[in-house]
């Protein structure tokens, strides 16, 4: 019974960092480390992934924690662990500020002032800026607070020059188009429980068609995004024919959702096999 009640606990502080949504910032980030000219000592560098890995569990745990009377009025989350009532809200804020402040001063001592700071940024624009400020307020939440989701290639990118570029801002640009697509997508599926929860998400301010033809002009700019590191001349020509296929792929399926009304989650799941791909190929 206690390894029972153990594994229920440890199970349910891991769910508040987001592992699905942090997985991914850890991937993007080790991308821009990969992609950026120079070399880094692999203690440091694991420090900088690990602090990344960090600071984004933190920021989902306080987006959890201001979430939690939300999160219990829609299907989708509310058997989170704050709104199940499964950890105490007070414990979840205090260790969501632990992780934060720990990220970014081991970011700083460890690797460099400005990705630390690029980090602190992260974390700050994802919990105050979108999470508190935007997501109730504009159905363009998604659109803006797409910002932080991705900056962690600039952060990958700073940890290895101690500075961030035009090129950084490419791998930026990709997912900040990425992200309007591949949110809404899910949006079309749960909208009543974002309107249940009152969250102004598009589809329930906007409508359904509206939503749809929004998703496909981002798959569009994504697409056309994708190219920006060929020409800015860090990524070769294997990357261009990756890119191309994976970009085709995504206009075919968004074609299919916003047109001929095929499921929205089919959207959802390849733009993130899309967006695993593109930067596995910008690796490679």
């Amino acid at each position: 019974m206690i390894t029972v009640c153990l594994y229920n606990s440890v199970s349910d502080y891991w769910q508040l960092l987001k592992p699905r949504v942090m997985s991914l910032v850890v991937f993007t980030g080790l991308c821009g480390m990969l992609t950026a000219p120079g070399t880094i000592h692999p203690i440091i560098g694991f420090s900088a992934i690990l602090s990344l890995a960090i600071g984004a569990g933190a920021a989902g745990c306080l987006n959890m924690w201001w979430e939690k009377d939300s999160d219990a009025l829609m299907k989708r989350t509310k058997n989170r662990p704050l709104p199940a009532g499964r950890i105490d809200p007070d414990t979840a804020l205090a260790f969501g500020m632990i992780m934060a402040c720990g990220s970014v001063l081991t970011m700083m001592v460890a690797v460099n002032l400005v990705a630390a700071t690029l980090l602190a940024f992260t974390i700050f624009y994802y919990v105050v800026f979108y999470t508190a400020l935007l997501k109730s307020r504009t159905p363009q939440n998604i659109v803006i607070g797409g910002a932080a989701g991705a900056l962690p290639p600039v952060i990958g990118w700073a940890a290895i020059t101690g500075t961030a570029p035009i090129e950084a801002w490419t791998l930026f640009l990709i997912i900040f188009l990425w992200t309007p697509a591949h949110f809404w997508a899910l949006s079309l599926q749960c909208s009543d429980d974002y309107k249940s929860a009152e969250i102004p998400m598009l589809p329930c301010v906007k409508g359904i068609n509206a939503t749809k033809k929004q998703i496909f002009i981002y798959t569009i700019l994504t697409v056309a995004s994708s190219y920006l590191p060929y020409y800015f001349h860090i990524a070769h020509t294997l990357y261009l024919g990756i890119a191309s296929a994976l970009g085709l792929g995504f206009i075919g399926i968004a074609i299919a959702v916003c047109y001929f009304d095929k499921n929205p989650l089919s959207l959802f799941s390849y733009s993130i096999f899309y967006l695993f791909f593109l930067f596995l190929a910008l690796v490679i």
